[in-house]
């Protein structure tokens, strides 16, 4: 039986963020993740990994940036979002336990841009945003291949901000079928809503047991 979730606050430059944490029974490594730009952690993917996850032996602590917790409604600068990020870091690793940093969309980049420099075991990628939505040549794959550690992109095959097939070769990365850029698969999908949300927390879950 998983431990109960909790919130822990946490000062950084730009206010108080939030760490709502999912503890394992028996944990083995934290998955901290951020939120996008244009939502919260109640994010269909943060919210599956958080439920599936403990009883594999991770901690899944979603963040709440700062901007979020005041109820703003437009998103910091990236270098904004970066610092905040870093002075919470002490809150994650607190546990002891190898941290692994993620997010999804806007957080996933957070996490590229400052994995090495904090020590992170690994990235994971949700709905990484390749580029803006019909602006292909905006590239932003130098960000997330210059991460430094181990990293794994899990990306909606409609994604407008980067289909799967958009991205180098030599990222590892697992598709989500019919998944747009939040996950959200059509009624007349080849895979339904569950197996969708199914295909990323297994892929969270295997990629994580092997770093």
């Amino acid at each position: 039986m998983n431990s109960p979730m909790h919130v822990e606050k946490a000062g950084t430059p730009g206010g108080e963020a939030r760490i709502h944490w999912h503890p394992a029974p028996r944990p083995r490594l934290v998955l901290a993740l951020g939120h996008g730009a244009g939502g919260g952690i109640e994010a269909r993917d943060l919210t599956a990994l958080a439920a599936a996850l403990p009883e594999a032996g991770v901690s899944v602590a979603l963040v709440e940036q700062p901007w979020r917790v005041a109820g703003r409604k437009v998103a910091p600068a990236p270098r904004t979002l970066d610092e905040a990020w870093c002075a919470l870091w002490p809150a994650l690793a607190a546990p002891g336990l190898p941290v692994v940093a993620g997010g999804r969309s806007a957080g996933a980049r957070v996490a590229c841009r400052t994995a090495a420099g904090l020590g992170a075991h690994g990235v994971l990628a949700l709905s990484f945003p390749l580029h803006p939505p019909g602006r292909p040549e905006r590239s932003r794959a130098e960000e997330l291949v210059s991460a430094g550690v181990p990293t794994l992109v899990v990306q909606g095959a409609r994604d407008p901000f980067g289909r799967p097939e958009e991205f180098p070769s030599r990222v590892e990365l697992v598709p989500v079928p019919g998944g747009d850029h939040g996950f959200a698969v059509p009624k007349r999908s080849e895979v339904g809503q569950e197996e969708a949300l199914a295909v990323i927390t297994d892929a969270a879950r295997s990629w994580l047991a092997g770093l």
